[in-house]
């Protein structure tokens, strides 16, 4: 499962169709590969408008809901923001900040590292170490 927020919605940066759009693309480049996500979740509202989005548990109880097999502790949040670590935090789901390049980190990214399990520069990594290749 796939939690996200997009609030470039409602800033009308884009919509909620290009994000849709971007999903099933992802969805095709990973099928390709035998691969797939159960479900996308996305918090389209500005900050303070909802108790969806992250660092708030909303999405992550609307998927539990949804899919009964899901549980904090058999989950992984990866994520390059300060939100993202606050929400695996939140709900004791291990978390992998995604440091990206020094020149793109977002506010707040100092406490994003205290929180972090783990940390990589890249989600290719993230993935090769979480899920390598079998040979």
């Amino acid at each position: 499962m796939v939690v996200s927020n997009q609030r470039g919605i409602a800033l009308k940066l884009y919509t909620a169709e290009d994000v849709r759009a971007i999903h099933l693309r992802l969805q095709d480049l990973l099928a390709r590969h035998g691969a797939h996500v159960d479900a996308f979740y996305i918090c389209p509202y500005d900050k303070m408008e909802c108790n969806c989005r992250k660092p708030l548990p909303g999405m992550f109880v609307q998927a539990a809901r949804e899919f009964s097999d899901i549980s904090a502790a058999d989950s992984v949040m990866i994520g390059d923001s300060l939100s993202d670590m606050e929400f695996g935090a939140r709900l004791g789901i291990p978390t992998i900040l995604i440091e990206g390049d020094l020149e793109r980190w977002k506010t707040g990214i100092e406490g994003a590292h205290l929180l972090a399990g783990q940390r990589f520069p890249s989600f290719a990594e993230a993935v090769n170490v979480l899920f390598p290749l079998q040979h």
